[in-house]
């Protein structure tokens, strides 16, 4: 069975809501799934699981959210080849720079070896009924790549 990690962060509970709902498909698929706030999670951790998900909302012109900035510096001292990966995140539209925290996250991971396998995943603000949808067939496409 396919051991996956999600780390995430949220703060008006948007990323978490896609969270829960990623979550859902991830274990549809019958996969192993650990779920972490990013304040909990350390990012050799990763190195333990098959897949990868990493949540997060895009903060201010288009910046990591500031409790994200100690497990993307840590990410450096992973190595990740191998793994499966993939990104999500609530984003805001009137920003210039749109859930550019999934972009950023997709490239270190990238960087580090991993092999991310679905396009980040950004839903604007509140995700609706229908974008939860959404999240839950990203859960269950992730797991197909493991």
């Amino acid at each position: 069975m396919a051991k996956v990690i999600m780390v995430f962060t949220s703060m008006t509970g948007n990323t978490e809501e896609m969270a829960e709902a990623i979550a859902e498909g991830v274990r549809e698929q019958s996969a192993e799934l650990d779920v972490k706030e990013v304040l909990d999670a350390t990012a050799t951790e990763l190195e333990e699981y098959d897949g990868i998900l990493l949540g997060a909302y895009t903060w201010g012109d288009g910046e990591l959210p500031d409790d994200f900035l100690d497990f993307y510096d840590e990410l450096d001292s992973v190595d990740l080849t191998g793994k499966k990966a993939a990104v999500f995140g609530s984003c805001d539209s009137s920003y210039e720079k749109y859930g550019a925290a999934v972009d950023i996250l997709i490239e270190k991971l990238q960087e580090r070896g991993a092999e991310v396998v679905l396009d980040g995943l950004k839903v604007e603000l509140t995700p609706t009924n229908q974008e939860k949808q959404l999240c839950r067939l990203f859960g269950r496409d992730f797991v197909k790549h493991l």
